[in-house]
């Protein structure tokens, strides 16, 4: 496949279903970037290691039942070790068990276009109904490439760091042997044999090439490396990038909504605050309409009145005149009903008086990104977060993206236009 425009170059029994064995890694990984960069965890969550991970047959981490370790590392040892303990233990971290785990995978699988993809485990050990295609194996690699760039190197290293031991990468020997080379993802397992999504990069080029059932991990990497010529020799040298769009996912899971993922450029064209809604009251027979200059020259002739009737002609003739006091028994007249038709004045609403509620948009590894996050969801839901207080709150599991200055009302309405978005909101009350 042509990484840039995703069109197939060349396949044989491209969408027969086969066992992708640790192939299935790179959904979790997916799954797992997605999860950070909602903040439904962070690179730097401690991970309780459950007993079903460390359980786990090789290949593996070596992680005991109880054991803590930072999300990083597991990201790390799935990556380049292909541990199946670690893989394990991500799904747990994030969806509570492997099974709920898998039916993220198979929801994120269906939205990418995976049509003849179904998950059962995190890992890709062998279990009946887990099976996919060479087809649907590029296209979440090509995803991987382009949707997660930032986490991509991850799968171009040789070796590295995963928190309990220094681990070496099981594709070394293509990433030494080819050039431009710079990941995906191997696979083995007695049922699937041996696997391979490969990723090399030269010219500005760039060709994904997948093979299932290799009969040893010398002829995979061969049969591999001749597909990766023919992609480059067929493919043109200069071609409009197409990269691929984000899964966008609808529906509801876990007792929260979900909905397609909504990108904002930043640039806004038009007001989005409403129009003011037209008064379609009858009017009144007693009421009459004034203009607002109208009501200003009225005040000043009745307090030019009032000051006349205070002083007398003999008082009024004297340089030291002090005011009579108001009679107690004065009562001040409500004044008619006026309505202003030239122009109308807005005030702003003070944010005391109840303001005193605030929702919460997420939880993320950096206060940077948390500030980002609120910078968007306030360009693209100006009507209910207009004048609110935007606030990063840090605390141990990350840091919390926040608007404060609501009324619960309001609060209330902004988290479920957010939530019908795709965003996740939950109302944060007054302390106390």
């Amino acid at each position: 496949m042509d990484a840039r425009t995703g069109e197939v170059l060349h396949s044989r029994n491209a969408d027969t279903r086969l066992h992708p064995a640790s192939l299935t890694k790179m959904m979790t990984l997916y799954i797992a970037f997605e999860a950070v960069e909602r903040g439904e965890i962070s690179l730097d969550t401690m991970v309780t290691i459950p007993r079903i991970a460390a359980n786990e047959p090789p290949s593996k981490l070596g992680l005991r039942a109880g054991q803590r370790i930072q999300l990083r590392f597991l990201i790390r040892a799935s990556a380049v070790k292909s541990a199946n303990d670690a893989a394990t233990a991500i799904a747990v971290a994030i969806e509570g068990s492997e099974a709920a785990f898998a039916r993220r995978m198979n929801r994120t699988a269906q939205a990418m276009g995976m049509t003849r993809t179904t998950f059962r485990n995190a890992h890709g050990l062998t279990e009946q109904g887990h099976m996919s295609t060479a087809r649907d194996m590029t296209i979440l690699g090509r995803h991987m490439i382009y949707d997660y760039p930032e986490y991509y190197n991850l799968f171009s290293r040789r070796s590295t760091d995963a928190g309990i031991t220094q681990v070496a990468n099981t594709n070394r020997r293509l990433l030494n042997a080819y050039r431009g080379a710079d990941g995906i993802k191997t696979g083995y397992t007695r049922a699937a044999g041996f696997n391979l999504v490969a990723s090399a990069e030269r010219n500005g080029e760039r060709v994904i090439a997948t093979m299932f059932g290799g009969s040893s991990g010398a002829a995979r990497n061969a049969r591999v490396a001749e597909l990766l010529d023919m992609g480059f020799e067929r493919a043109p040298r200069r071609v409009a990038m197409n990269t691929p769009q984000r899964p966008t996912y609808v529906g509801s899971e876990r007792g929260r909504v979900v909905g397609k993922t909504v990108r904002v450029s930043g640039l806004v064209t038009r007001s989005l605050r409403p129009q003011t809604r037209p008064d379609l009251t009858p009017l009144d027979p007693d009421v009459v309409l004034v203009s607002q200059s109208d009501i200003l020259k009225a005040l000043e002739e009745a307090q030019t009145l009032s000051i006349a009737e205070a002083v007398t002609p003999q008082e009024a003739e004297g340089s030291d005149v002090a005011p009579r006091a108001r009679p107690g028994e004065m009562v001040l007249a409500a004044a008619p009903q006026v309505r202003a038709v030239e122009q109308e004045v807005v005030t702003r609403v003070s944010t005391s008086g109840g303001r005193h509620w605030g929702i919460n948009v997420g939880r993320y590894g950096s206060r940077f990104h948390a500030e980002q996050a609120l910078l968007k969801i306030a360009l693209a839901e100006m009507a209910t977060l207009d004048g609110t207080l935007r606030k990063v709150v840090r605390n141990p599991q990350g840091f919390d993206a926040t608007f404060m200055g609501m009324t619960r009302e309001g609060a209330d309405l902004s988290c479920r236009r957010l939530q019908a978005q795709g965003t996740t909101c939950f109302m944060v009350g007054p302390p106390g």
